[in-house]
Parts: C-alpha cells; sequence; structure tokens
C-alpha cells in the first residue's frame, strides 16, 4: 500500500505518464495502470482521506466479490488434530477421508496448508533469552558415527555426544563409546575444560547416565552426575520428557552436527575413537568459526563476547569419578564395599549408609554427612580400620568375643564349639571370624542343632574351616550321610554236605 500512496502522489501532485511512474517505483507500467483504475472505480480522489489506513485500502481496491453458494465446507480442525496423533494417520489419509464427503472441498495442498495456519495459532513458542555462561544444553545424536575393528574389519557404532551454550551457541562434540555413565562423565569433563570453564547449569535429556528417575516436576538425579556438577559449581536441571522444546538449542546443534561433521566423514575410515575424534575436532573448528547466517558472526565470536567471561572458573584439580551405594553397618562396626572392609564409628551399628567410591578414596554418608573416608583397598579380602572407630574398653568385643561365641557354639554340641573355635584360630585376628560365626548360628535356627552338629563334625573331617563349607553340607543333605564306612562282618560259611570247605583245597600229604 506504500507504493500505490506514492503512485498516487507522482500522478496527481506532478503529473507524471503512467512510464514514468512505473520507473520511479520500480513496477510495470501494466501495474500502474490497473491501480489507477482500481481507484477511479472505488471512487477515490487524491489526497486519500485521513481515516484511510492500509487495511481499509487494500480491502477497498482489492475485496473479491462474494460468489452466492462459493463457501467451501471445511472439516473440523479439533478432530483432524487428534485424529493425526493415531498410530498411521496422516494427512493425506484425513484429506481423502474429507474429500470423499466434501468432492466441493478443498484440494490437498489448501487443505494442509489452512490445517497448518490452525495448528499455529495453538501453542505459539516463547522466544528463549539466554544469559551468558548460564546454561549448557546436552543430547546425542540419534545418527552416529563408525570406526572400524582393525584385527576382524566389523564396523562398530559410536555416540556422537553435542553441547551448546544457551547465549553463543558455541557448540562442543565428541564420539563416545556408548552413553553410560563412565563415557558421559568423561565427556562432560572434556567439555567444561573445551570450554574453558563451567556453567551454571547443565541441561541433559532423561537418560540414565544423567537421571535415574525421570519425573515433570522432581526428576531424581543420578549421584555421580549431580556430584560432578558440584564438582564444578553447577546443578542439573534435566528437561521435561519428550519436550525437545526444552532443549531446542542443542537440537539444533545436534542438527549441525549431523550435517557439518557426521555427514562429512561418511566416506572416510577410523579404527580408534582418538583418531575420530581428531577428525572431528578439526571440523568442530570450522563449525564454531563459520559466520551464522542471521547473526552475521561466529560462534566463537559469540562465545569470546558473551559466554566466555561469565562462565565459572575451573576448580584446581579435574573430577574424579564417583559411584555411590548404599550400604549397611555391620556388627564389627564395618562396611563391605567392592569385596573389601572398611571401619565407622561404632556408633552406626546397623545403619544404612551412603557409600561414594573413586578409584583412590571411599568416604562414608549418612543424611548427606561425611562420616568418615578410607584410602581405597586394592583386590578384595581387605580390611581397612580405624582406631578412633572402635569403642572404649572394646564395648563391641563385650557383646561379641572368640569366647562368648565358642560358648554358643558348644550349646549346639561338641562338634560345633570345636568346629568355631579351630575356625577363630585359622584367622589372623579373631574378629575376621566373627562374620562366619554368625552364619552358622544363622545357620543353626534353620536346620536345627543336630543337623548343625553333623555338619560340623564332617566339615573338621575335611579340615575346610569355612561358613561357605558347612552351608554346602546342609544345603546338599550330605549330613545325614554316616562320617566314616563301618567295617564289614567277617562272613562264616555254613556247613552242609555239598560244600567241599577250604580243606578240600590242600594237599593231602605235607612236604
Amino acid at each position: 500500500m506504500r507504493k500505490l500512496r506514492e503512485i498516487l502522489k507522482l500522478k496527481y501532485e506532478t503529473g507524471l505518464p503512467h512510464r514514468e511512474i512505473a520507473k520511479a517505483c520500480a513496477i510495470g507500467v501494466a501495474t500502474v495502470s490497473l491501480y489507477i483504475q482500481r481507484v477511479r472505480e472505488a471512487g477515490l480522489s487524491w489526497p486519500l482521506p485521513d481515516a484511510l489506513d492500509d487495511a481499509a485500502l487494500e480491502a477497498k481496491l482489492f475485496a473479491r466479490e462474494a460468489v452466492a453458494g462459493a463457501a467451501r465446507p471445511l472439516p473440523q480442525w479439533s478432530d483432524i488434530h487428534q485424529e493425526l496423533k493415531r498410530p498411521g494417520v496422516t494427512l493425506q489419509l484425513l484429506w481423502l477421508e474429507y474429500f470423499e464427503v466434501h468432492p466441493e472441498g478443498y484440494h490437498y495442498s489448501q487443505f494442509c496448508e489452512l490445517y497448518r495456519r490452525w495448528r499455529g495459532k495453538l501453542a505459539p513458542s516463547m522466544r528463549q533469552h539466554y544469559r551468558p555462561g548460564e546454561k549448557v544444553f546436552e543430547d546425542f545424536s540419534g545418527k552416529r558415527l563408525h570406526r572400524v575393528d582393525p584385527s576382524t574389519g566389523e564396523r562398530i557404532a559410536v555416540e556422537l555426544f553435542v553441547a551448546s551454550l544457551g547465549a553463543s551457541s558455541y557448540t562442543y562434540a565428541e564420539a563416545l563409546a556408548s552413553q553410560r555413565l563412565d563415557d558421559w562423565i568423561g565427556a562432560n569433563t572434556r567439555m567444561v575444560e573445551f570450554f574453558g570453564g563451567s556453567p551454571t547449569i547443565f541441561v541433559p535429556d532423561n537418560l540414565k547416565s544423567a537421571v535415574t528417575t525421570a519425573c515433570r516436576y522432581e526428576p531424581e538425579l543420578n549421584r555421580t552426575f549431580d556430584d560432578f556438577a558440584a564438582h564444578y559449581g553447577a546443578v542439573v536441571i534435566p528437561t521435561r520428557t519428550a519436550k525437545p522444546k526444552d532443549k531446542a538449542k542443542v537440537e539444533s546443534a545436534v542438527l549441525v552436527a549431523q550435517r557439518w561433521i557426521i555427514a562429512r566423514l561418511r566416506n572416510r575410515m577410523f579404527f580408534s575413537l582418538p583418531e575420530l575424534n581428531g577428525a572431528i575436532g578439526e571440523l568442530l573448528a570450522e563449525l564454531n568459526d563459520r559466520p551464522m547466517r542471521r547473526l552475521a558472526r561466529s560462534r566463537r565470536e559469540g562465545f569470546e563476547l558473551l559466554d566466555r567471561p561469565a562462565l565459572t572458573p575451573l576448580p584446581t584439580h579435574r573430577y574424579e569419578i564417583a559411584h555411590w551405594k548404599a550400604v549397611r553397618v555391620n556388627i564389627d562396626y564395618h562396611i563391605e564395599l567392592e569385596h573389601n572392609l572398611y571401619s565407622v564409628p561404632y556408633q552406626f551399628l546397623g545403619e544404612k549408609l551412603e557409600a561414594r567410591y573413586t578409584a583412590s578414596i571411599v568416604e562414608l554418608y549418612r543424611n548427606d554427612r561425611r562420616l568418615t573416608s578410607h584410602r581405597r583397598l586394592p583386590g578384595r579380602g581387605h580390611t581397612s580400620t580405624q582406631a578412633e572407630h572402635m569403642p572404649k574398653a572394646h564395648r563391641a568385643h563385650a557383646q561379641w568375643t572368640p569366647s562368648r561365641l565358642i560358648d554358643w557354639a558348644e550349646k549346639s554340641g561338641p562338634s560345633t564349639g570345636r568346629f568355631v573355635a579351630e575356625l577363630l584360630e585359622r584367622r589372623r585376628h579373631p574378629e575376621q571370624g566373627y562374620r562366619a560365626c554368625l552364619g552358622i548360628m544363622r545357620l543353626g535356627r534353620h536346620y536345627g542343632d543336630e543337623r548343625l552338629e553333623l555338619a560340623c563334625a564332617r566339615a573338621r573331617a575335611m579340615r575346610a574351616y569355612s561358613y561357605r563349607t558347612v552351608n554346602n553340607i546342609l544345603a546338599s543333605g550330605f549330613d545325614q550321610l554316616p562320617l566314616a564306612t563301618e567295617p564289614e562282618p567277617d562272613l562264616v560259611t555254613p556247613t552242609h554236605d555239598n560244600i567241599r570247605g577250604a580243606s578240600y583245597y590242600q594237599s593231602d600229604t605235607e612236604e
């Protein structure tokens, strides 16, 4: 409408011919003639009335004449929208059903256009505004890369981890063997080192390595990932399930990575993850340096300007991956972790604790309060006991001592008593045999004292002094068998006329 007003001004105020007006407005001469004709047919004159805005002018000059009976039937768009959620239903199928009922209705292209306009009014998207250094969005690409096993030639699929900072869209990508926790934490650690700082909020999807239990309102985070974020002064806020718009930034970054990285490496062969990640790093640098079409600047420029100054500085030491496990304090004020024993203050006997353990240290927590820590023991079957965890005057030993355990065992029978005494004697420290004795006590309650006595006698005969031996004997019923084979009585040959006897085979003459 702005050009129409300019045409009318040149026509009626300057008196230029139509050809000159067309040159001045950069339009065709026929268009100028059409506009002038429509103004005349509408009964308008120059200058136009002040109350006539552009919308009213357009409606007055270009409104189509209504044709009686020309209105086409519209489908119920809410029904169409609902049907599309059903498996296998497409917009084309719904149009065919609509057109069978209304042959005079809209054709397929216009039907689709009208539906998209209606759908666009349902839930308008909110434009997200990201504060510098606040959020990093993380996801895995649905399309995967491959490496080749050099020994077999087998193509092995690998995951592509992609992360993008909210304010600058600065992107990080790395190939991983899997989406397991160790790989996930390793990728996040290398990501913050790539950025040179940590954001305030990590925004992952609901994969198990990040979220143990997904929930719209209170998701249960993976303890290791939550611990990782706390190490870098950040928190984890996962997206809602099946809400890709919550992480639209990384969805876009994944799409770009698929086109800029996966597609460009499709014809190359890699024999290891480091080799593959080296190629990804080269393409990633190009991606971050490439100017973005709409912003006329690169991701790296936006990162240096916005995100880098706002990131939290990295701590002095790198995060060491830690695992968490629920444990219970046993009667000997030790917990068992990965086949080794670690002591806790004796006041927590029988309580349930949480163990946080890395490759070098074991920490024990109660209600998120750290009770103690130990150096991680190698191998299995070892014990770490701190003197301050033991009760004064051995109060724990007053309840469970070798003599008391032996006295209890003798109540079941002498063989049980001797078995327990010899079991404790064969340990470097009697406390190491307490658990086995408690296990034998439970076997007596389950199988009875009589069977336990027989099983202990058999175990002593085998010289196998362990809880497992007694348990196996009772479980298999070997205790019901005689311990030693009785000697068979001498056979006496009966007397009978038909039986020659031993004398028959002796010589009649003696030399």
